[in-house]
Order: C-alpha cells, then sequence, then structure tokens
C-alpha cells in the first residue's frame, strides 16, 4: 500500500519506491530505499511527516503516493 494510506505511529518496512529515476534518486538521498523503517509522524493537508532512520521529513502527498509499504 503507498505511504498515504498508513495510520500514524505504525511502523512500516519500504517494499518498493515508485516514480522517475529523478524521483527514486531524491527519495533515496533522504533515506526512503527499500528495506528501511518508516512511520508516520502525522498528516497535514495531505502532507505528510515521516520518521525515517533518526530524522523527520515533511513529504508531498504526490511522493508518499510512490513509497510502497
Amino acid at each position: 500500500m503507498p505511504l498515504t494510506m498508513a495510520n500514524p505511529e505504525e511502523q512500516f518496512l519500504i517494499k518498493k519506491i515508485n516514480g522517475s529515476e529523478e524521483v527514486r534518486r531524491f527519495l533515496e538521498n533522504l533515506g526512503f530505499v527499500a528495506g528501511s523503517q518508516v512511520s508516520v509522524v502525522s498528516k497535514i493537508g495531505g502532507n505528510l511527516i515521516v520518521q525515517i532512520l533518526d530524522s523527520r521529513v515533511a513529504i508531498s502527498r504526490e511522493m508518499a503516493q510512490k513509497i510502497i509499504v
């Protein structure tokens, strides 16, 4: 399921990153790689704040749709 459908505070394992090579590289630089643990901290206006590695990152709904957990 896409990360946008994840419930806040649950831990998920990233299975796949969809999108163009540029989008995948951008997300990879933020730590979004297959096998990483991610959790949604909050959803604000469709955008997400997520916990990845030891950081909190804000991503748009469009980017979150490309992250499959």
